[in-house]
């Protein structure tokens, strides 16, 4: 069954049951159809290689070297598990194949469909159980530890591990740490439900991962597509980043188009490319609902934009790069649908230079609602819309789609 989910390099469905999980009672890794429910899940950051030992264990047949800290005890874990309550964890480098074992070919095949869908095992897991410090490992954190490499909270591969409730291993009570470090772990546990999808994206810069692919395959399942790419270690990340693009939702795009300021440099220039992704700040829309539509069309290369636009306005005071940082101001001239040309104040959260000139204009709010960004490009000879910028109104200025002439339009993007 697991096979016919994968068509064309993608994974057609969002919630993969596990391959296998970790019968606890029997201390075996056994198939996830004999369990036949949904495991607990234990996350834990993994530790430099050179603080890891391999281990042959008969927990998973010895069929592969199981990588651990070398002050971790696979008994042990089992130990606390139970006594938590536990029958099946799902742990990956007991349900996972790991690199060293015997079926190398049947290792990457396995990781096509397992590695992007871990965000499912997760969500679906009955607990999470965390290892701060590294598998195995009492919790101790010293004041550099959300600087190191080592931070559970920097790793790529643990934001899709975010539960809604953590069980957290190894607290040993209040004086593990300082006061300070407990007060900024707290602050960093009640932050990671907050986060919108734009904001998913933005928190994997500062994230770490052994393979720059990692970055890509951790944030599939989280951004909500209706299929996923395949985890293939000979792709680049550029070139995966378009396949997840192609599978989003709508209202993920939109919120590309209308929240990341710069024109996109990769395939397509309405969204960022998996460089600009990694490397500027994408704002993060107030509200999840977001009036306006963005579909596929039956042209791969083209997507459209239904929602309010309006052409010929000026836009004129962003044409020097000003030495201060963002927000730059400028002005919209409105010439066209008034009598007296309308003067708005708007502000770029970016510092590259627009020139002065005429625009054409994409609005983000319904006809009765207060304008608050604008997307502004020019119409190609081809018809189709290219993006250069996403400005926003100053706070002094509401005024609506209705008072400055939009009109709903289909509007074809490249």
């Amino acid at each position: 069954m697991r096979q016919t989910m994968l068509i064309n390099g993608r994974i057609t469905m969002r919630h993969v049951p596990p391959w296998q999980v970790l019968d606890l009672y029997a201390n075996r890794v056994i198939p996830y159809w004999v369990a036949c429910r949904d495991p607990w899940g234990i996350s834990h950051v993994w530790v430099d290689e050179k603080d890891r030992i391999d281990v042959m264990t008969p927990i998973n047949r010895y069929k592969w070297p199981v990588p651990i800290p070398k002050d971790a005890n696979l008994d042990l874990i089992r130990i606390e598990m139970l006594n938590l309550g536990a029958k099946y964890a799902w742990l990956d480098v007991l349900c996972l194949q790991q690199k060293g074992g015997k079926g190398e070919d049947l290792r990457l095949e396995e990781w096509k469909l397992n590695m992007p869908t871990i965000g499912s095992v997760f969500k679906k897991a009955r607990k999470v159980v965390c290892y701060f410090n590294g598998l195995g490992r009492p919790l101790h954190l010293t004041t550099d530890y959300f600087e190191s490499n080592c931070c559970w909270f920097r790793h790529a591969w643990t934001l899709q591990e975010i539960a809604e409730d953590y069980i957290i291993s190894g607290d040993c009570g209040d004086d593990i740490m300082e006061e300070s470090v407990g007060r900024r772990f707290n602050k960093q546990l009640k932050s990671l439900h907050k986060w919108h999808s734009l904001a998913l994206v933005s928190e994997m810069q500062h994230r770490v991962s052994t393979k720059p692919l990692d970055k890509v395959a951790g944030l599939a399942y989280l951004l909500r597509t209706d299929s996923i790419p395949i985890y293939n270690p000979h792709q680049s990340p550029a070139d995966t980043w378009e396949v997840l693009m192609e599978a989003l939702e709508s209202d993920i795009c939109l919120a590309l188009l209308l929240y990341y300021h710069e024109p996109g440099d990769g395939r397509k220039c309405w969204r960022p490319s998996w460089e600009q992704a990694m490397r500027s700040k994408i704002m993060v829309p107030c509200s999840t609902v977001l009036p306006g539509r963005l579909d596929s069309t039956d042209d791969p290369d083209t997507d459209r934009y239904i929602g309010y636009r309006m052409e010929m306005a000026y836009l004129h005071g962003f044409k020097e790069v000003k030495m201060e940082a963002p927000p730059q101001q400028g002005e919209l001239a409105l010439k066209d649908a008034f009598p007296v040309p309308r003067t708005v104040k708007v502000m770029a959260d970016h510092a590259f230079s627009i020139p002065d000139g005429f625009y054409t204009l994409l609005g983000n709010m319904g006809w009765y609602y207060y304008m608050h960004c604008l997307i502004v490009g020019r119409l190609r000879d081809d018809g189709k819309f290219e993006k250069l910028s996403v400005l926003r109104l100053v706070d002094d200025e509401r005024v609506s789609l209705r008072e400055l002439g939009f009109e709903e339009v289909h509007t074809f993007l490249c």
